[in-house]
């Protein structure tokens, strides 16, 4: 089999003004991204380290130095505490490259759920690196990028909460953000820096844009004409009043056509509405994963809307 991939290269052009990603079937069966470069493609594994590797058999080197440093500190309470060398540093600062290039693809793809978890993840590193690294200049080669990386999970988060018109969950997310963003510059006494700071000035900007957006009344929906399409949504939902409801026996009540009509029409309106409950039910579901961080959760949640949307639409 020829290692060349000059045919795969010459199938999918390279366009330097943009990100140019894709999701191809792996021959494992599995889903891969593959990311085109002007010399080549970067292919990354979906789930764990996103060069499929597993190394000291953990899922990644930053999970192998947590065990270990967990280790020698429950082995050493009084003794010296976990320092991660040089060599660490250098071997983790490459692992969190992969996962930068993994979820600028999700970004891309717009799998903002995976983008938030693997932003979190590298968040974790730099706390990681600013609690055991043994120098302040391998803690910053490492910090230095919070603010971008906490900007990125901040809208990752938020974004599909605002695609799903929930402005005040949203609104909450990029607070948050702008809050942790404020606290980097605390804690490396650059306070007025603030306005130059473009992670903050971005997230800043966008509260107001989904503030706006909330404000903003929903156009009115639009009349058909068609029957029932006069009633409101609370004479839909109602109870029947003593004065529709048929005392008769089934046998006695009347079968003509337009009684059909009518009952056919309210049974597709209560199809209708339980379709919605359905959806109203996963939305909320998605949400209560995003703020609990089960962010693998909420991917898979977000197809169920999508696919549910589609349904409806079709129906």
């Amino acid at each position: 089999m020829s290692k060349d991939i000059s045919h795969i290269l010459a199938a999918w052009d390279y366009s330097p003004s943009e990100y140019t990603v894709r999701i191809v079937k792996g021959d494992d069966g599995r889903d891969k991204i593959q990311v085109r470069m002007d010399l080549g493609l970067l292919q990354i594994e979906f789930h764990g380290r996103p060069d499929g590797q597993r190394p000291h058999d953990a899922e990644s080197y930053l999970h192998y130095f947590q065990l270990r440093q967990r280790n020698h500190d429950s082995a050493n309470p009084d003794g010296r505490p976990f320092v991660l060398e040089t060599a660490d540093c250098e071997l983790l600062l490459r692992e969190g490259v992969q996962y930068y290039h993994r979820y600028l693809s999700f970004w891309h793809l717009r799998l903002y759920e995976l983008c938030a978890r693997d932003t979190k993840r590298n968040l974790e590193l730099f706390a990681f690196v600013r609690e055991f690294g043994q120098s302040k200049r391998e803690k910053l080669q490492f910090d230095q990028y919070r603010p971008y990386v906490t900007m990125m999970h901040t809208r990752a988060v938020a974004t599909p909460l605002a695609e799903l018109r929930q402005f005040d969950a949203a609104i909450q997310v990029v607070d948050s953000g702008i809050a942790r963003i404020e606290e980097f510059l605390v804690d490396y006494q650059q306070q007025e820096r603030s306005a130059q700071c473009y992670e903050l000035q971005f997230l800043m900007r966008w509260r107001e844009e989904l503030m706006l957006k909330r404000d903003r009344k929903p156009p009115p929906p639009i009349a058909h004409g068609g029957p029932g399409d006069d009633l409101a949504d609370d004479e839909i939902d109602a109870e029947p009043g003593p004065e529709t409801i048929n005392t008769e026996s089934p046998s006695e009540q009347p079968a003509d056509e337009s009684s059909l009509r009518r009952r056919g029409s309210s049974r597709a309106r209560k199809a209708k509405l339980s379709a919605q409950e359905i959806l109203n039910g996963l939305r909320d579901q998605l949400q209560r994963a995003i703020t609990e961080e089960r962010y693998e959760e909420a991917a898979r949640l977000r197809d169920q809307i999508a696919e549910q949307s589609k349904a409806d639409t079709q129906e």
